[in-house]
């Protein structure tokens, strides 16, 4: 299938195996099931996760990076609950690796993302957004959303790629003007309503590092007619994510009820129509097909 066949093209940027699932599965989902044309790269291949089955747990970050091999066939599978049949892994799988979190020994590794000169690993973008050529650009804020290194350095080269793309005397292939760059985002309101705060340090959903201030949400897609698939996708990270029900926990045992609404900020682009509460519903709003 040509990737210019769907007159409409997203193309969604995350850091790790497992982040499409959980900020954006259900969006995805959707404009997949819709018919649109839904990208997907990795930046790495997750190698410093934290892995939570017992019987799973020799797969812990080693010299052999063997969690990271085991976590493509985790995204595979994933993508494939979510109906996304284009993903791809940034430069290659493995070109860069997990950075682990901000402070950690492994942020120093030369290998790691957090590490990466962002030309360089733009220019790898660059390559997927003029083949697919994507009217939206979906990725995390400068933030990361809660300050994780390879979440805010895919920012940083997503927002890269996507000033270059436009730049005929940058890289190969056509320049192509991307309509709207988006980040996700999760109300502050939203993280009180979802969260179950546990015993230990957080005792409020501030304290848990993620989260906006409501206003800068510009946008809500209700996608819950996929919630199913995103679950789907969310269980299919079983290193990462234990699912009961509709709620979810990573390996910090955080639960978070898992919904079909997802929410982003525009960063770049004309915000289009709005519905009452004045959020887009829709990241192809305005654009004209």
């Amino acid at each position: 299938m040509s990737l210019l066949g769907s007159d409409r093209r997203v193309l969604f940027v995350h850091a790790h195996p497992d982040d499409e699932s959980i900020g954006t599965g259900a969006t995805m989902a959707k404009y997949a099931a819709d018919g649109a044309q839904v990208t997907l790269v990795t930046c790495t291949l997750g190698e410093e996760g934290e892995v939570i089955p017992a019987e799973l747990r020799y797969l812990a970050a080693d010299k052999e990076d063997r969690l990271g091999e085991f976590r493509i066939n985790e995204l595979a599978a994933a993508c494939a609950a979510l109906g996304v049949r284009d993903h791809r892994f940034l430069g290659a799988p493995g070109r860069w690796r997990d950075s682990g979190m901000m402070g950690a020994p492994s942020n120093e590794n030369p290998r790691c993302f957090w590490q990466a000169d962002v030309d360089e690993a733009a220019e790898a973008l660059l390559e997927v957004v003029r083949e697919v050529r994507p009217q939206v650009i979906v990725t995390y804020d400068d933030n990361g959303l809660y300050g994780h290194p390879d979440h805010i350095q895919a920012h940083r080269v997503a927002w890269r790629s996507f000033e270059m793309a436009a730049d005929p005397s940058v890289g190969a292939g056509e320049p192509w003007t991307v309509a709207k760059f988006y980040a996700t985002a999760v109300p502050i309101s939203v993280v009180r309503r979802v969260v179950e705060i546990p015993e230990g340090p957080f005792e409020r959903v501030e304290d848990l590092g993620f989260g906006v201030p409501d206003e800068q949400v510009t946008t809500v897609v209700d996608a819950g007619d996929h919630l199913d698939a995103k679950l789907a996708a969310l269980r299919a990270h079983r290193t990462q994510i234990a699912v009961h029900g509709r709620f979810f926990a990573l390996s910090n045992n955080v639960g978070q009820q898992a919904f079909g609404a997802e929410y982003y900020t525009l960063l770049s682009g004309e915000r289009g129509p709005a519905a009452a509460d004045g959020r887009e519903t829709d990241l192809f709003a305005g654009i004209a097909l």
